[in-house]
């Protein structure tokens, strides 16, 4: 199980430069895990891909469904103070920290194309590149907490 970034279940479903990488990803973990706001990024992306790329209104309304039918029963709302305490703390926003809210409440790595994310988040966040490719071992949030604890005396 993973948290991925709207960004990548866009790569995944739509026809792009990362598509191939995200299949990679989707090959290796086919459980993706999403907060709620999943669905209003990817309606954005495809709202603009109508207005600026001439993407036909029914070839979005046909993604819309795809990308439902992928994470049925796999939304999860996340803790308002725990998102606001990530945003303050890295300075991402708020919308990228709801991703990173729930890998770290599931315990698992958020896949993510984010620079900013990624170099905030090092114990959580991984490249789509390095997790397709296996370069981590393990669990990284896991381990993370355990190195954690294990320097406090826990």
């Amino acid at each position: 199980m993973i948290v991925v970034d709207t960004n990548l279940v866009v790569a995944l479903l739509l026809t792009g430069p990362q598509r191939e990488l995200a299949e990679s990803v989707f090959a290796r973990d086919r459980h993706w895990e999403v907060p709620l706001l999943w669905r209003s990024e990817f309606r954005n992306v495809l709202a603009l891909t109508v207005r600026h790329a001439g993407l036909a209104l029914a070839a979005a309304e046909v993604y819309c469904s795809r990308a439902a039918r992928l994470l049925a029963d796999r939304e999860h709302a996340v803790d308002d103070a725990t998102v606001l305490h990530l945003a303050s703390a890295s300075g991402c926003t708020a919308y990228d920290c709801e991703f990173v809210a729930l890998a770290e409440r599931l315990g698992v790595s958020l896949v993510t194309f984010d620079r900013e994310v990624l170099a905030a988040f090092p114990a959580t966040a991984i490249h789509p590149r390095q997790f397709a490719s296996g370069e981590f071992w393990g669990d990284r949030v896991s381990e993370a907490l355990s190195a954690v604890y294990a320097g406090s005396g826990h």
